[in-house]
């Protein structure tokens, strides 16, 4: 074979290797984040619009808030589907991370519920009351509380409020700060815990009947796909929000969760 021969050959094989590269790509799942419970059977349903776009997904479920930031961020993780943008906003922050919230996705309004009293106002006085330890679940409590005329937030308390934020508190209400996967063990030892809903409906509560106090599904807590920065323009990103919001996992929203897990798209 001539010099020049050989080098039409290895140029032809090095063009087809780059060829096939994005092909081998596209056949590897994206690994998609998501919290046990609602997030998790949501993703199900989005994994079979995908597909049909040619997009394959690996649904890869957590026990707790932190873990599916700390996956995406090491490369572990492709996007996660589980937070809301104040919660994002303050791990960014926090952890320095290069996220980009993508598309939104559910609203879970958050519950307060008890085994021990049906109504926040018979709460006794000096209750101990379980919320989340993260500042934006806690906050949103906390809001809910002052909402339901239990306590009196500082004025520039804001999303972020905790209970350093408290300046009225006519029942004396202890606030008991644990993780938010922690929340419905607490309820056999606590007069009354706020529980974000995928966690309650993981534990067998139903937002819409055990709750004795809910946030309003109009805030601003929506839940959103999160992706690392330099990924946010992939194609596969558009895909894959594009599937989320489709009527296909709307419909199936509002009929497994009946009003509990709200559409946010």
């Amino acid at each position: 074979m001539s010099k020049r021969q050989l080098l039409k050959t290895t140029l032809a094989l090095t063009l087809g290797a780059a060829f096939a590269l994005p092909a081998l790509a596209q056949d590897k799942p994206l690994k998609i984040g998501v919290t046990a419970g609602p997030h998790a059977q949501i993703f199900e349903q989005v994994k079979k619009i995908a597909e049909k776009d040619g997009l394959k997904i690996q649904v890869i479920e957590f026990s707790d808030y932190v873990q599916p930031n700390a996956a995406l961020a090491a490369g572990d993780l492709d996007a996660n589907s589980y937070q809301h943008k104040p919660y994002l906003d303050q791990q960014i922050a926090d952890r320095g991370y290069k996220f980009s919230p993508v598309g939104y996705t559910v609203n879970f309004p958050i519950g307060i519920y008890s085994k021990k009293v049906k109504s926040l106002k018979d709460l006794p006085e000096g209750a101990k009351v379980g919320i989340p330890n993260d500042p934006t679940n806690g906050g949103r409590v906390l809001l809910v509380l002052q909402d339901q005329g239990l306590i009196q937030l500082r004025p520039n308390a804001g999303l972020k409020a905790t209970p350093l934020d408290v300046v009225g508190n006519p029942k004396k209400l202890k606030f008991v700060e644990l993780d938010a996967a922690q929340l419905p063990r607490s309820l056999d030892d606590l007069d009354a815990s706020a529980i974000n809903t995928n966690y309650a409906l993981s534990a067998g509560l139903n937002p819409g009947k055990d709750a004795i106090a809910r946030e309003s599904a109009k805030s601003p807590y929506v839940n959103l796909i999160a992706v690392r920065t330099a990924d946010k323009d992939k194609p596969w990103v558009a895909k894959l929000v594009k599937a989320y919001q489709s009527d296909a996992v709307r419909q199936f929203i509002q009929t497994e969760f009946k009003g509990s897990v709200v559409p946010g798209f």
